[in-house]
This record gives structure tokens, sequence and C-alpha cells, in this order.
């Protein structure tokens, strides 16, 4: 379960990134948001709570 919902986060934070097309007037925010996020729960995967 938490291997899987770390995959979908990575590959959240890779379309997030401004570098893209669609998301170039972003900013930086949903990529760091989503990177937070991936942080958290690589943090409880890591200690057994998640």
């Amino acid at each position: 379960m938490s291997t899987i919902l770390i995959i979908i986060l990575v590959l959240l934070l890779v379309g997030a990134l401004p570098t893209w097309g669609y998301s170039g007037n972003w900013g930086y925010g949903p990529g760091g948001i989503v990177g937070v996020l991936l942080i958290i729960v690589i943090v409880l995967a890591l200690t057994g709570r998640l």
C-alpha cells in the first residue's frame, strides 16, 4: 500500500514541475506541496506508521 502511494506521489511531483508546458505559469508551489507530501509519506513508511 505504501509503495503504491509513494509511486503515485512521485508521478504527481514530476507532473507538477514547472518545466512542462502546461504548468509553466504555476510556479514552484504545486511541486513543493507534492514534494512535502512525498517526504511525509516516506518518513511514515520508514517508521512503520503507514
